[in-house]
């Protein structure tokens, strides 16, 4: 009987593991070659992983809700002649292929790693070294010298900035020259609650995993690098509540959906030239402020799957009706968990719009390594005095969470009120798009 391991692949965008989702078949089952056999999460996306070869399933190495590392035995097929399905003629592009990839990513999820792995029982579970856990801060070419060196990432104070480890940590600890934090990485996650959760019969308790995990670890990473402030003003958008009304009169002609965010994401795009810090990041590993070039616009998509970020490129370069067009068709792929990996990266800022649903206010967490996120609310009445006398007047509410590492509060004071001007004149707003 011959025998053939299936392993998880190399996906590649300095991926080091994955989360198994969803097994897509059984012990027992026929597979040909070229078919998906499972959905494994990445800090990247959701990918379907396929079996290069045809055979009988013997054995699932792996369960659901294990994190494993590239090149983990996932099953074993008995691939003789007599129990294996010929492999079919196929033109299907290589299954790890982002483009037609099942995607489904959280929202812009940067750590590479995870250490809450219930592989009890499975060949992962003593590897050595362990993955890094989500608040260890290194980059991928750190924790592969780590893996190859053996070193226990998790254990090692990192010396850079926010305690991100570095390559110098990594062989320093190996020399026994570095800081180890007694068996305790440089941030740790939340603590511990003082008392177990009591459950009833009637409670329902489900695995975290999934999207839903990959949102827990970036926020809480988001939330242990980033010190994060928000400031808040109202705009009067009289006239930009009329300018959309005429435009969506003119867009439906040609079937695009227009809404405001395109007109917030033109404003926001003048705003960032005049404010450069708030189109940067931060390089923790190099000590150093990064300018970027380029207006990635980033959008947060409400979809029965959790919160992703769709990411509009070059919006600076695009007019009002193409960026709507653009934003319909990433909220469809978001909702159909069909957005492919270039469509989820690249952001350099994101605006998240709860005014769509309701709400005043809130305090977003930024879509770390960008340094803010703007928010917008819902459009309401209200009377603003103008020369003695009360006039009815729309309005709407914006907020901008910073990290105060880069932006000071005086410079988030006079971003958003620069910003604001240009949301409230409709003209100066069309100048700028010239």
């Amino acid at each position: 009987m011959a025998s053939k391991d299936v392993k998880l692949p190399d996906i590649g965008e300095g991926v080091t593991e994955g989360e198994m989702v969803k097994w897509l078949v059984k012990v027992g089952d026929v597979v040909k070659a070229d078919q998906p056999i499972a959905e494994v999460m990445t800090d990247k996306a959701t990918v379907e992983v396929p079996t290069p070869v045809a055979g009988v399933v013997k054995e699932l190495k792996v369960k659901e809700g294990d994190v494993v590392p590239i090149e983990t035995t996932l099953l074993v097929l008995d691939a003789s002649t007599s129990a294996a399905a010929p492999a079919p003629k196929t033109t299907a592009s290589p299954a790890m292929s982002a483009a037609n990839s099942s995607t489904t990513v959280a929202a812009h999820a940067k750590s590479a790693a995870m250490a809450m792995s219930s592989a009890s029982g499975t060949q992962q579970s003593e590897a050595f070294p362990p993955p890094a856990a989500v608040h260890v801060l290194a980059t991928p070419a750190t924790r592969r010298l780590a893996r190859e060196m053996s070193v226990d990432i998790n254990v090692i104070a990192g010396s850079g900035l926010a305690g991100r480890v570095t390559l110098e940590d990594v062989m320093k600890s190996k020399t026994g020259e570095g800081a180890v934090a007694a068996g305790k990485p440089a941030f740790t996650s939340a603590p511990a609650p003082r008392m177990a959760y009591a459950s009833t019969d009637a409670d329902e308790r489900v695995p975290l995993r999934g999207i839903r995990r990959k949102i827990a670890e970036q926020m809480q990473m988001t939330k242990q690098v980033v010190p994060h402030f928000t400031i808040m003003d109202e705009a009067k958008v009289t006239e930009l509540v009329r300018l959309r009304a005429q435009s969506k009169e003119a867009a439906e002609k040609y079937g695009i959906k227009v809404t405001y965010l395109p007109f917030v994401i033109k404003a926001l795009i003048s705003t960032m030239r005049e404010f450069p810090m708030f189109n940067a990041s931060i390089d923790d590993q190099a000590g150093e402020i990064v300018y970027k070039k380029h207006f990635n616009i980033g959008f947060a998509a409400d979809t029965p799957n959790g919160l992703l970020v769709p990411v509009i490129k070059n919006a600076d370069q695009k007019t009002i009706l193409e960026i709507s067009k653009e934003i319909t068709d990433l909220a469809k792929k978001a909702r159909d968990g069909k957005l492919s990996l270039d469509e989820m990266k690249g952001a350099t800022i994101t605006i998240t719009n709860i005014g769509s649903v309701g709400g005043t206010y809130a305090t977003p967490i930024i879509n770390h390594p960008e340094v803010a996120i703007i928010g917008m609310y819902k459009v309401d009445w209200k009377p603003v005095y103008v020369d003695g006398e009360f006039v009815p007047t729309q309005v709407m509410n914006f907020t901008a969470t910073c990290d105060h590492r880069l932006i000071d509060g005086a410079v988030a004071a006079n971003f958003l009120k620069a910003f604001l001007k240009r949301v409230e004149n409709v003209g100066q707003l069309v100048l700028d798009m010239i």
